[in-house]
């Protein structure tokens, strides 16, 4: 068995590598070459965590495997990510187990590479104000990854605490590009806007947002969360990785629940990505990306940090 731990994920994988991972994935998905299992994810009543299990395989790579993880939310104040997993990859033609390796950077790294994906396919190609509601640790992932599908020319930005803001300043400060703090309604300025919370409770309503806007909720993948009032999720053309989880776990949960829509109302991203699909129709519509995130992604991202690893020799062999 190859480990790689995660001290060495840095040096492996680059946003630009995990961005081709998952929107490779995202296409084998769509064209019935991957197959993603069942989320197990539940609160566990100890320490407020939430933990789980994502899998799936994937034919067209000959990748399978699973991660194990979730999100404590006391970790900051202990100097650990909230997010801890790990993934575990197997050998699809035996079973046997191949390689573990530390998953919380690929976490960050896949949720942003998604987003962006959706952002490449999705936005107006003359977007220029970015927006992000949420200033956590993915955070600045997330606006890395966006940054670098559009010319954006400003970003604003929400959080719920504020002060927490200036890690995303920084960020926009290194793409010598303006920050404002704003309140949401000023949202409505934005081309592009990325949610990345761990609300239960709807923080962007439809009057937040301007017509031509894309919209990627990338924090919903727990049953009762919620970023986006129903009504905007029924505004918008919606896309999703994939359209169980949306219905279920993902963001378009509560407008299934209202009745607003229906599962047959949401794409997956992959079709857009192979030409199935249509993706933005108009220069005025809304379009929605719900990530939901799929074990794919970290079973795509894992198994470039596994050859990479191999290919640098930093991968640790040990007989298992």
């Amino acid at each position: 068995m190859i480990i790689v731990p995660e001290r060495e994920i840095a040096g492996l994988i680059t946003p630009e590598a995990a961005f081709d991972a998952v929107e490779n994935v995202f296409g084998a998905m769509a064209r019935g070459e991957a197959l993603n299992f069942p989320v197990i994810r539940e609160a566990i009543g100890h320490a407020d965590a939430l933990y789980g299990f994502k899998s799936g395989f994937d034919r067209a790579g000959l990748v399978m495997g699973l991660k194990s993880g979730g999100y404590w939310p006391g970790n900051a104040d202990k100097g650990l990510t909230n997010h801890q997993s790990t993934v575990i990859l197997f050998d699809p033609d035996t079973g046997r187990a191949t390689a573990l390796v530390g998953g919380n950077l690929l976490t960050a790294l896949r949720t942003a590479a998604a987003a962006a994906v959706s952002i490449r396919h999705l936005a107006r190609p003359d977007a220029k104000v970015l927006g992000m509601i949420g200033a956590g640790h993915q955070s600045t992932f997330q606006m890395r990854a966006a940054l670098a599908q559009r010319r954006f020319e400003r970003v604003i930005g929400w959080n719920l605490h504020p002060e927490r803001l200036s890690r995303l300043q920084e960020v926009a400060q290194e793409h010598d590009l303006p920050f404002e703090a704003v309140d949401l309604p000023q949202m409505r300025e934005a081309d592009v806007i990325i949610t990345i919370t761990s609300s239960f409770d709807p923080i962007l309503m439809s009057d937040h947002v301007a017509d031509g806007t894309h919209i990627a909720s990338m924090g919903t993948d727990t049953k009762g969360k919620q970023e986006l009032e129903p009504a905007l999720v029924a505004r918008a053309r919606r896309f999703t990785d994939e359209v169980a989880q949306s219905v279920s776990i993902g963001e378009c949960q509560h407008a299934v629940a209202a009745g607003l829509i229906g599962a047959d109302d949401i794409a997956e991203i992959g079709a857009v990505i192979n030409g199935t699909y249509p993706g933005r129709e108009g220069a005025r519509e809304v379009t929605l990306f719900d990530g939901t995130g799929v074990g794919l992604q970290d079973l795509a991202v894992a198994a470039a940090a596994v050859r990479l690893a191999g290919e640098k020799g930093v991968a640790i062999e040990v007989d298992f």
